[in-house]
């Protein structure tokens, strides 16, 4: 009877503990997401009313989520987007790849004949950037974000709270509101938003997106246990420079995947080397590409376990053209 009676009051406590916790945490997301909002300034996406066409994303298969990633600078006049990326997570493996494609790239945009990529997003928002993609480049997309720049800062400093350390080539000041000298050294938010913003070099755009995958990829090395603890912040802040369809519970898996995998992230840049000529149409400058090709290289790299050769042999290809 005694030995009963010991038996409840532990389980009653075991309960109530475990209740408490659950409470704690709680109360702990409310707070840190109400800070994160406390944080966030008024980004374009904060209370945007701008209606696209429904996304008609791919159910996902076989643990493999793409997820479109759009951003730029500002909200130009014109409603281009300045980048585009394709963030690929296995959910299998925590796996992370990366596609950046250059916004200048020339395809077919359905619906509106040939043009640079970017302007799909001003036609027709993300439903049209996704069908742009799966017509030129076959592949499905899930999900997607559209990422206003003014907040990279706080969130970078959310993620990597120790800053990231760069090797700049040469002075880097034009077009970007600061100076940033040449060397080794560590960058926090705004010099890192500087950073990945400035291309007037003769690596023009491709040093830009070059910078972003190499920030991108230091980033998610950092991500730890802290990082997942301060999601909650991170998605108050997040709540005004992003427009996403991609839901909470999606982001958590994701992010506890990327904590719990010690993979890097390989990195893919679209048009790939030597398979593009500058061209002037009558929408501008142009990249363009040889489709086949690039098609190759994708299917390649989101099949490939060699990603990591292929990604630098791409690298060295593309300075060694742009010297030329």
């Amino acid at each position: 009877m005694r030995k009963s009676k010991k038996s409840r009051k532990w389980l009653r406590n075991l309960f109530l503990t475990f209740a408490l916790v659950i409470v704690a945490g709680i109360i702990y997301g409310v707070y840190q997401y109400n800070s994160g909002l406390a944080m966030a300034d008024d980004g374009l996406y904060k209370d945007d009313q701008k209606a696209y066409d429904p996304f008609e994303g791919a159910d996902v298969e076989f643990d493999q989520i793409n997820v479109l990633l759009m951003g730029s600078d500002a909200r130009d006049e014109d409603g281009r987007s300045d980048t585009l990326m394709i963030a690929h997570y296995d959910q299998t493996t925590n796996d992370v790849k990366l596609i950046s494609i250059m916004r200048d790239t020339y395809v077919d945009i359905p619906g509106h004949g040939m043009n640079k990529i970017n302007s799909a997003f001003a036609f027709g928002g993300p439903e049209l950037v996704r069908k742009t993609i799966k017509q030129n480049f076959d592949i499905d997309v899930n999900y997607y974000a559209l990422v206003d720049f003014k907040g990279f800062p706080k969130i970078i400093d959310l993620l990597a709270p120790d800053g990231i350390e760069v090797d700049i080539p040469y002075e880097m000041s034009y077009g970007i509101g600061m100076t940033l000298n040449p060397g080794k050294q560590t960058l926090h938010g705004d010099g890192l938003l500087g950073y990945v913003r400035f291309r007037h070099d003769r690596l023009s755009d491709f040093g830009r997106v070059e910078r972003q995958q190499e920030v991108l990829t230091k980033v998610k090395e950092q991500i730890g246990v802290s990082s997942l603890m301060n999601l909650p912040k991170i998605l108050g802040v997040a709540d005004s420079y992003f427009d996403t369809n991609v839901d909470n519970k999606t982001i958590l898996t994701i992010g506890k995947g990327i904590v719990k995998g010690k993979s890097s992230m390989d990195t893919l840049r679209i048009p790939v080397a030597n398979s593009y000529a500058d061209k002037r149409v009558n929408v501008g400058d142009v990249l363009d590409i040889d489709l086949d090709k690039n098609k190759q290289a994708l299917e390649e790299f989101l099949s490939s376990k060699d990603n990591e050769k292929m990604a630098k042999t791409d690298e060295i290809s593309s300075i060694k053209l742009a010297i030329q």
